[in-house]
């Protein structure tokens, strides 16, 4: 009995462009590009605007966030219009939009609670005392700010153009480094524009291309097996299979958020670990979520289309 291969979205050996590998880079990188501009310029002017309409608090923090998507999403939707055909980025059809969101969402949130189970058995994670009204309205909030800051411009423009350009030309192992090593290149990227723009918007100057007193080869392998497992989510099947990678990159940071710097968030929960054990946990838990992805789509490829 034979087997169909199963590739969401990917074009089957025979019929990938046989166009020159550098143009499908160029397009790829034009992806991460587009995704700099967007996060430089966003977090330059969001809050030169906030100040300007006088707004605090929580919609100073959401401006800015606003501004990447709006920046970066019609950008890159202009550049595919402008480009040869390409896959599809994965968006839609809209009935799979939420479903995709959730599993994501649902699949990361799962092995981040197997994983974080497993570190407090294991007496690594002490938690604080629980308090569920201000752990769900920190939810809330936080899920428009990192959801328009990061997860939908960045699915869109990186496991959707950058995944989708590569894809087009170059095998699945390929195409999931090169989307990666994209995705490496943006925090750096958006740095540079940030420092350019800054004093002419009167923002800030970026902060960092790690988090405050982070190790910055522990970041680098963080963010590549992050990338990988983002790729990973893009490529699970199912419709609109992007919004699985959007809710995969949004249940990340909202897990991160609240065990990591719950307390200084004031999120109603948080938990203390070690920095070593922290580490090995945060990989673990993305390494998990990457397996349950692979798994899926291995079953799916076997079992062949519906």
């Amino acid at each position: 009995m034979t087997t169909t291969t199963y590739r969401p979205d990917h074009p089957p050996r025979t019929t990938r462009a046989r166009g020159p590998g550098w143009r499908a880079c160029g397009r790829a990188l034009a992806g991460g590009a587009v995704m700099a501009c967007a996060l430089g310029a966003g977090n330059a002017a969001g809050p030169a605007l906030a100040r300007l309409l006088g707004a605090r608090g929580y919609l100073a923090e959401l401006l800015p966030a606003a501004l990447v998507t709006l920046l970066a999403v019609p950008a890159v939707l202009a550049l595919r219009r402008a480009a040869p055909p390409a896959p599809a980025l994965g968006l839609g059809p809209r009935h799979g939009a939420l479903p995709g969101l959730l599993r994501g969402l649902g699949t990361t949130a799962g092995c981040a609670a197997l994983v974080l189970g497993a570190g407090t058995a294991a007496g690594w994670v002490h938690w604080s005392a629980l308090d569920p009204p201000a752990l769900l309205g920190f939810l809330l909030r936080n899920a428009p700010v990192a959801l328009l800051l990061e997860a939908l411009p960045e699915e869109t423009t990186l496991r959707g153009h950058t995944w989708t350009a590569l894809s087009a030309r170059f095998g699945g192992a390929a195409t999931a480094l090169g989307t990666t090593l994209v995705f490496l290149l943006v925090p750096a990227a958006a740095a540079v524009v940030q420092t350019v723009l800054a004093p002419l918007l009167g923002g800030p100057p970026p902060s960092g291309l790690t988090p405050a007193g982070g190790d910055p080869i522990g970041y680098l392998v963080l963010l590549t097996v992050f990338g990988l497992t983002l790729v990973a989510a893009r490529t699970a099947p199912g419709t609109a299979p992007l919004w699985t990678a959007i809710g995969t990159h949004l249940g990340f940071l909202s897990v991160n958020r609240v065990v990591f710097q719950g307390l200084a968030r004031d999120a109603g929960w948080s938990a203390a670990i070690a920095p070593a054990h922290a580490a090995v946990l945060e990989l673990a838990w993305l390494a998990a979520t990457a397996a349950a992805f692979t798994a899926l789509r291995r079953t799916a490829r076997h079992r062949g289309p519906v």
